[in-house]
């Protein structure tokens, strides 16, 4: 057997990590229909087949599930190969709200980090406003906010849906409603005690949370209920809001705003935004 084409095994980690060709391809920064075709090749010499195809969805197969950590080492083998004669490190600054996000901020981007070992990441996670105001003041590189209104410049990565989740045992109390929630001035936060305030419902603190982690921790003990994207809810949680007769939230846009310069940050950003983006 002769030895394997490392751009097809590149378009298959992609595809495998990020669950869509069209997202790998973004990642990749080539067409979808060329990292189909160099899969497609891949399963021919390997003589498996490593991909389920759907059509919204690409999922592993068993001998996929086989091949993606030899494949991993593969790729990190090519890139200490090629840092041998490499550029000095880069780094980059990116803020991240983790209402953006949800709880997984830093092992999504140790994930990408892997594919450029070479590049230090210096990572903020903090509320939207905040992020944006130090983006503007030139402190970060990178910055992913979510959005409830109109705003500055941005590439749109996604739009998420809202509602007011808790556990499905939770029932409405007699009283003011128990709020879930992040720091005070987080935006969503903002919003939807506006909403609850038009709509003439009580609302009491019933906690606040450092981080998303946190925020859904207490959801998932039952603390209350919290406002939160359909998205990165907890999976034992529930929209209570129809039958709780609370307003709709609805819906706000996840925003990627750059301004990076070098071909290496490019990529990392790139890759960066096909994992946000909706496939």
């Amino acid at each position: 057997m002769g030895s394997l084409d490392l751009d097809a095994v590149a378009a298959f980690v992609r595809t495998a990590e990020l669950t869509s060709f069209t997202r790998a391809a973004e990642a990749l920064g080539t067409a979808q229909s060329l990292v189909s075709t160099r899969i497609k090749r891949l399963e021919q010499y390997l003589g498996q087949t490593l991909l389920q195809r759907h059509p919204r969805l690409v999922r592993l197969t068993a001998e996929g599930e086989r091949f993606l950590p030899a494949a991993r080492d593969l790729m990190a083998a090519h890139e200490r190969a090629l840092a041998a004669f490499a550029q000095p490190a880069e780094r980059i600054a990116i803020g991240i709200s983790e209402q953006a996000v949800g709880a997984d901020a830093p092992a999504l981007l140790a994930r990408l980090a892997r594919h450029d070992p070479g590049l230090v990441i210096g990572l903020r996670i903090e509320a939207s406003a905040a992020l944006e105001d130090a983006y503007e003041r030139g402190e970060l590189d990178v910055a992913i906010v979510r959005r409830l209104g109109p705003g500055r410049t941005g590439e749109v990565l996604r739009r998420d849906v809202f509602g007011w989740f808790a556990l499905p045992s939770l029932s409405r109390p007699d009283g003011p409603l128990p709020l879930v929630n992040l720091v005070a001035e987080c935006r969503l936060r903002l919003h939807a005690v506006a909403t609850l305030e038009r709509a003439g419902i009580t609302w009491r603190e019933a906690f606040i949370g450092g981080g998303m982690a946190a925020v859904l921790a207490a959801v998932a003990g039952g603390l209350g209920v919290a406002p939160l994207a359909v998205r990165i809810a907890p999976r034992e949680a529930v929209d209570v809001g129809p039958d709780w007769g609370l307003p709709p939230l609805g819906a706000s846009e996840v925003v990627l705003r750059s301004q990076v310069s070098t071909p290496r940050a490019n990529a990392f950003v790139r890759e960066l935004a096909a994992a946000f983006r909706v496939g």
